[in-house]
């Protein structure tokens, strides 16, 4: 188990550096010039020499990318040109709005779809299976930004039950941020929702028919402890998978979902970022998102181990 662990984090390890090569490569090849907006109208072929060489644009470009990793190895991620302030502040202000966002949005997602992935397996075939995957179907299909506007229309407007867009931290008043939060999480944790609902279904019933449930029946096992002692653990592992990798896409993937409720969080700070040619931002924002989605599988791996120990001494992992 410790040497599939390591070998996994080596692995993760060199993804994240060719992410790094990837993230800088093409935040330069972005087309624009970050000088041009920094030098003002005349475009002043002087004031752009000394934007360039404020901020390192006119070294080559091995050599940028040098200091820059010296530097986030740091924990320094330079400064923003449009700002003119260090990236690092930017940052702690914005992730912890989008990682809250996410967290909600997916404990919604796993309350909505595993009960209703669970239910769709036991009535396989009947009605309620049907209504399920056509729900399920529904929310894939419905995009993010319609279905907040509609919400918004529909609890804020006709029925003003809930605040249409804002931020308030959490730390400042736990119900108004629990208020403000409540319409972006459901609009997030609907699309992944449906993903967990197909996904749960599938695995359990693939899980239902295999021998050891049979076995587990033939013992006298009550049906309740049959499917939540052993399918539905085994039919995690798929829950996992889908929890891990949608989290990592919630993480930079949210900026329609913010735009629309005007929630000042990660994923609005990168198109902004891209817009202004904000390369230091831009190569902070991907390159944590990076990290996010290599951490994420890790840590999926190691829940591969702990809810299925075949895993543990066979070597393989999925």
């Amino acid at each position: 188990m410790t040497r599939l662990l390591l070998r996994r984090l080596f692995n993760s390890v060199i993804a994240l550096v060719l992410a790094s090569i990837a993230v800088f490569a093409a935040a330069r090849a972005l087309p624009g010039d970050p000088t041009i907006a920094l030098s003002g109208e005349g475009f002043d072929p002087e004031t752009q020499a000394a934007v360039r060489e404020r901020y390192g644009l006119d070294q080559p470009i091995p050599v940028q990318y040098a200091k820059w990793v010296g530097l986030v190895l740091q924990g320094d991620f330079g400064r923003s040109i449009r700002a003119n302030v260090p990236v690092r502040q930017i940052l702690t202000d914005r992730i912890p709005v989008t990682l809250e966002l996410a967290a909600f949005a997916i404990l919604i997602a796993i309350a909505l779809g595993v009960p209703l992935g669970i239910i769709a397996a036991l009535r396989r075939g009947t009605a309620i299976d049907t209504l399920s995957n056509a729900g399920a179907l529904t929310g894939l299909s419905i995009p993010n930004f319609w279905l907040g506007m509609m919400l918004i229309i529909l609890l804020s407007i006709r029925f003003p039950v809930l605040p249409a867009s804002g931020f308030v931290p959490l730390s400042e008043d736990i119900a108004e941020n629990l208020r403000r939060m409540a319409m972006p999480a459901f609009v997030l944790g609907t699309g992944i929702s449906a993903v967990i609902v197909r996904q749960t279904r599938s695995s359990m019933i693939d899980t239902l028919g295999a021998d050891y449930i049979r076995m587990a029946r033939a013992k006298g096992l009550s049906e309740l402890s049959v499917i939540g002692r052993h399918a539905l653990r085994n039919s995690l592992v798929t829950v996992v998978t889908i929890v891990g990798l949608e989290l990592g896409a919630l993480i930079a993937g949210s900026v329609l979902t913010e735009t629309v409720f005007l929630i000042p969080g990660f994923g609005r700070l990168i198109i902004d970022a891209i817009v202004s040619r904000d390369y230091p931002i831009i190569q902070a924002a991907a390159l944590i998102s990076a990290f996010a989605y290599i951490v994420l599988n890790y840590l999926v791996d190691v829940f591969y181990l702990v809810l299925n120990p075949k895993l543990r001494t066979s070597g393989a992992m999925s």
